[in-house]
Parts: structure tokens; C-alpha cells; sequence
């Protein structure tokens, strides 16, 4: 059988001066320092052997993507399915002590955390991620494919694999900006799945992107 790899890449810091939970709302691209961790990205697969490329149409997540592309003469190509998740509190602000969870108003979004009830199910993006994971495998048998998505539907697609319940703890997810996990397959059977941070040490020299909470 063929041995497959598929890197899902999370894009890097993102430009969100107002601090709100910007989701699937266009406009918004990667900060200076972003750009960086694209590039620190593409380094960190430099010596891979990446045939395809695939991206969230979602324009951080397509920034993300255009330096590894470059780096191996290929197309950034488009899958829906990469989206970030959709969520109630998009375009609010939602940080501790000053967001929309203080508001009394907004508590009936929280009453189920297990579907969850603010935003799309666990399963639904479970189920479209581990599909767009499956298409890159088939595109790239063989050899090495690469999807950019976000921070949610990443985590989500790996605890699926990994069998484990969906709902979780947020801030107990292994899915730092520009980070990769990366799935390795034996045909079509997931037989590793490894991690790594590229960009962690621009990370580790910026407050804004060591507190960031961007999806």
C-alpha cells in the first residue's frame, strides 16, 4: 500500500485590532507577523515532497498557504469544506472580563456545550474536515499534500481520528498558529499523526501571538 502524508496547517497571527471573534467574516488577513509564520511554514516543509495544496477560502487562510505553494510550483486550491466553523458570536467581542459572555442576554447560546448550541456541531465539522482530509490523500497517493484550515476544525478532525469524544476544553488544544499535525496514512488507513510548530519561535517573541485566541 501507498504511504500518504497530509500536513493540515493552521494559518498565522491575524490583523484583529478590535479583538473580536472574527470567524468566517471576510477582510480579515494575516498580520506582518503572520506572514512570517506563513514562511516559517513553508521552510518547515521544504525538504517534504508536497504535491498538492489546498486551502480554506477564507483569505487568512489562503495567505497562509501562498508561500508553500510558491515554494513547490503549485496552485493554492479551494475547499469549502476547510472553512473555520460557523459560530453565534461571530463579530463579538468575546475575551474574558470585557466580551459577550458577561451579557446575561447571550447565556441561552451556552445552554448545550456538548453539540455545542453557539455554533455548528462538532460532528458536522468533523465529518466535512476528515472528507477534505481523505481528498487530499487520494490527490497526493503516494507523496505529501497540505490543507490550510483554522483552529477548531483542525482540533476537531484530529480528536475524530483519534476516536476520542469531540467536545472538549478550548484551552487545552495542541494547535498553535502555523502549527501542523500532520497524518500519516498506510493506504487509506491513518496510522500516525504527529505534531510541530514551525513558527514557534516567532511565537515565543511576541506577546500578541502567544495570548492570541484567533481561529
Amino acid at each position: 500500500m501507498s504511504k500518504t502524508v497530509v500536513h493540515v496547517l493552521r494559518h498565522g497571527e491575524v490583523y484583529n485590532p478590535t479583538q473580536i471573534l472574527y470567524g468566517r467574516l471576510p477582510g480579515f488577513r494575516l498580520s506582518e507577523l503572520g506572514v512570517q509564520m506563513a514562511k516559517a511554514a513553508a521552510q518547515g516543509l521544504a525538504e517534504r515532497d508536497v504535491v498538492h495544496v489546498v486551502a480554506s477560502p477564507l483569505e487568512r487562510a489562503q495567505q497562509t498557504a501562498e508561500p508553500i505553494a510558491a515554494q513547490f510550483g503549485l496552485p493554492v486550491g479551494v475547499d469549502e469544506r476547510l472553512i473555520e466553523s460557523a459560530n453565534w458570536f461571530e463579530g463579538k467581542k468575546v475575551s474574558p472580563g470585557d466580551g459577550s459572555f458577561r451579557d446575561p442576554r447571550n447565556w441561552w447560546v451556552l445552554r448545550d456545550p456538548v453539540t455545542p448550541s453557539w455554533g455548528e456541531a462538532y460532528v458536522a465539522i468533523a465529518e466535512r474536515m476528515f472528507a477534505a482530509l481523505n481528498a487530499a490523500r487520494v490527490a497526493a497517493e503516494g507523496r505529501e499534500a497540505v490543507l490550510v484550515s483554522h483552529q477548531l476544525p483542525i482540533w476537531t478532525l484530529r480528536r475524530y481520528v483519534e476516536r476520542k469524544r469531540l467536545w472538549h476544553d478550548p484551552r487545552r488544544r495542541q494547535c498553535g498558529l502555523a502549527s501542523l499535525t500532520s497524518f500519516h496514512f498506510d493506504g487509506a488507513k491513518v496510522v500516525g499523526i504527529g505534531y510541530s510548530e514551525p513558527a514557534a519561535h516567532l511565537i515565543a517573541t511576541s506577546p500578541t501571538a502567544r495570548t492570541a485566541k484567533g481561529a
